[in-house]
């Protein structure tokens, strides 16, 4: 926990901003839980004003602490990469359960590939596979 917070805080500061307690326990709450919507987060987060959550999840995102997972017209927010492993979705289009799949370098290593042979020099990526999960089928 220790080495994520300076992980964070050095994050931050390289952009001229400093971990406020706020900023803190919006981190905490996404921190080794499933993706979450924004209610879920303001729920999570009862001592924290709305506005503050909101502008807490802008500021992440410009700066790549987290990452939304669109399922379908809604998202749901997670840590980045940066923050957390390496991982791809399954994403139920009836209940919206979001399901995170290991990482499998074989995959990695083609969707690596397949980028290159394009002539384009990948960053990052999401992978996500939408459908019914086993309760919605």
């Amino acid at each position: 926990m220790v080495e994520i917070l300076t992980t964070l805080r050095q994050t931050l500061k390289r952009q001229g901003y400093s971990l406020t307690s706020s900023r803190q326990k919006v981190f905490e709450a996404l921190e080794h839980h499933e993706p979450q919507t924004m209610h879920e987060l303001i729920v999570a987060c009862p001592a924290i004003d709305r506005a503050s959550v909101y502008r807490t999840i802008a500021l992440f995102e410009k700066l790549g602490i987290i990452q939304r997972l669109q399922i379908g017209w809604k998202y749901k927010l997670e840590l980045s990469d940066a923050f957390s492993h390496h991982h791809h979705h399954l994403s139920c289009i009836r209940c919206g359960t979001v399901v995170p799949l290991p990482e499998d370098k074989l995959l990695e290593k083609k969707l690596h590939s397949l980028a290159i042979a394009q002539g384009f020099s990948p960053q990052d990526h999401q992978l996500e596979i939408r459908g019914l999960c086993s309760a919605c089928q």
